[in-house]
């Protein structure tokens, strides 16, 4: 008759616990993955799938017993690093939710908003089509492969019980400028395109006073606007690259790995 000891099960639990803990924090938080568009069922089953597969690959995990105050902490400590995770690539989709705000508004398509599935947010139309398209981009170039590589290394480049989750957390809150920073980047052309086009306007108006300049200025900035955004989209793959690389290397740099 088989018999296991108390150390035994305690391994094996820590072996599939403590890694099911950090992929599933980093599922929930991720962009698309953790959007409210996947239902949370789905979520959980793909994190019970990606823990089956990266677990024969980890290095030895400590022994813990769930109940303890030690083993909550380790549970809670791989729920926070999952978390950290997810949260450094929402840096790089919400730089192209805050261009298309500043765009929209610049425009005068402020008041044009939409419930964003995802996040059940309103949003400017203009900031949806970023998303949808940073999501299309991020999908396309593996992003979400790199995003399983750095979780897979983050076992042995931060293993279990020595993450340091409060240098973390002070990296990653120290990122959150680089967010309106990337997206005012990334739309400045069109803003400048815009403010030359609000400068003539006003030049019309002090060169012709009598001209109605408020019943032509809003649907010609409107159309102006939308024309300049569409040719701008020709270079935001090279933008995207930039921005992406820079994200997934900051989480490497989260995670420790090479």
């Amino acid at each position: 008759m088989l018999e296991l000891t108390d150390t035994q099960i305690g391994t094996w639990v820590a072996t599939f616990i403590l890694p099911l803990f950090r992929v599933t924090a980093v599922l929930m938080t991720m962009p698309i993955f953790g959007t409210r568009m996947l239902p949370a069922r789905v979520r959980l089953y793909l994190a019970l799938a990606i823990t089956v597969v990266i677990v024969p690959a980890l290095p030895p995990l400590p022994e813990f017993d769930p109940l303890s105050v030690r083993g909550l902490l380790l549970c809670a400590e791989q729920i926070i690093v999952g978390a950290l995770f997810g949260l450094s690539l929402q840096l790089l989709f919400q730089a192209f939710v805050v261009a298309g705000q500043i765009v929209a508004v610049q425009m005068g398509m402020a008041f044009a908003s939409m419930v964003d599935p995802a996040n059940g947010v309103n949003v400017t139309v203009i900031s949806q089509f970023m998303t949808m398209l940073v999501s299309v981009l991020f999908l396309l170039m593996n992003g979400h492969l790199v995003v399983f590589e750095v979780l897979t290394e983050s076992f042995t480049t931060l293993p279990v019980g020595s993450a340091l989750v409060v240098n973390h957390f002070w990296e990653l809150a120290g990122r959150m400028g680089w967010v309106f920073g990337a997206g005012l980047l990334l739309i400045l052309p069109v803003i400048a395109a815009l403010l030359v086009v609000n400068i003539a306007f006003g030049v019309m108006t002090r060169a012709a006073p009598q001209l109605n300049i408020f019943s032509i200025g809003f649907p010609l900035t409107l159309v102006m606007g939308m024309a300049i955004f569409w040719v701008g989209l020709a270079d935001i793959l090279s933008h995207y690259q930039a921005l992406a690389s820079e994200a997934l290397q900051w989480l490497r740099e989260l995670a420790r790995a090479r």
